[in-house]
């Protein structure tokens, strides 16, 4: 029986850091999914940092549950959490249950590991400069090593984050967090607490319970609902209020061009530069800025007529 504190730290704050867990991969996953090339270290970085971060949370939620029932120093046991060695913290889950990594999953906690203790703060140190940057080396090593692919030919050789490359990623990270929360589900059930319980339509909602890796939903949800506002734009009262607007004169970019800033904003750059160039030729009205903003947003426009806004009506 678990004492008031006890039960307290394990069911809510470890549920807490459950939550943590799954948003960091989440974010990880997603920055992932939004890479073309792996040229840059510093999108390596994020995709290694957020990853590493979520997977360590992970173990440690599952190590608490598995030993700290049996722990004679409180101070001790926490000194012990202070470790960002994916592999040591492996081990000592293994120790408690069997775990069926490959050597993938091995070697990917092992990047994560030396990324984690060391690599992230190397470019802090002078001696990096006679060395490529080992976040994006290590990462891409690892991926031509267990897919057998090859870099571009070209002026400058670089990965290409293929879908093949985004899938193999989601389905390495997809076993090691999933058999990770099977077990924390495993040991709240032992210890009757809720620690494994998700908030609905969260970011930790995706990876533990949908158990989802890779954006392709999202991304064909994004285009099956542009496609079928740009067949069949609805005759309601938001269309009568985007009719009230008067659009910007956009036309610099290529029409899929604009269609690809509005699905993902981190490619966004040009189509901004012409909006905010639009802006500095005739300065939108504060009303105007809250109208656009409005579009999208949880507004009812079935329940709003623009006929009767009060200034200040979507601030």
């Amino acid at each position: 029986m678990l004492s008031e504190k006890d039960f307290f730290w394990k069911n809510f704050r470890l549920g807490t850091e459950l939550q943590n867990s799954g948003t960091f991969i989440y974010n990880g996953i997603f920055h992932l999914d939004n890479i073309d090339y792996f040229s840059h270290e510093e999108d390596c970085f994020e995709f290694l940092y957020n990853i590493s971060v979520g997977i360590e949370r992970l173990q440690k939620i599952l190590i608490v549950l598995l030993e700290h029932e049996n722990v004679e120093s409180q101070e001790e046991f926490e000194k012990s959490l202070i470790t960002h060695n994916h592999l040591e913290l492996l081990g000592r889950i293994k120790a408690k249950h069997q775990l069926k990594f490959c050597k993938t999953h091995n070697k990917f906690l092992g990047l994560l590991t030396n990324f984690y203790k060391s690599v992230r703060y190397e470019r802090f140190n002078i001696n990096s400069v006679y060395k490529p940057s080992q976040d994006k080396e290590k990462l891409v090593e690892f991926i031509m090593s267990e897919l057998q692919v090859k870099l571009t030919e070209g002026p400058i050789n670089v990965l290409e984050n293929t879908e093949q490359v985004k899938s193999f990623l989601g389905r390495v990270i997809k076993k090691i967090s999933i058999s990770l929360y099977k077990l924390i589900r495993k040991e709240t059930f032992r210890l009757g607490i809720f620690t494994h319980e998700i908030r609905y339509n969260s970011k930790s909602f995706k990876i533990f319970m949908e158990q989802e890796f890779e954006f392709k939903n999202e991304r064909l949800m994004q285009r099956e609902v542009l496609l079928f506002l740009l067949k069949k734009f609805p005759n309601d009262e938001l269309n009568k209020f985007i009719d009230s607007i008067t659009s910007l004169p956009f036309g610099q970019c290529h029409t899929n061009h604009y269609i690809e800033s509005i699905l993902n904003i981190n490619k966004a750059g040009s189509a901004k530069d012409e909006m905010l160039y639009l802006y500095e030729e005739d300065r939108p009205s504060k009303d105007r800025l809250n109208e656009i903003l409005a579009i999208g947003s949880n507004i009812n426009f079935d329940y709003f007529s623009d006929t009767d806004n009060d200034e200040g009506e979507f601030e």
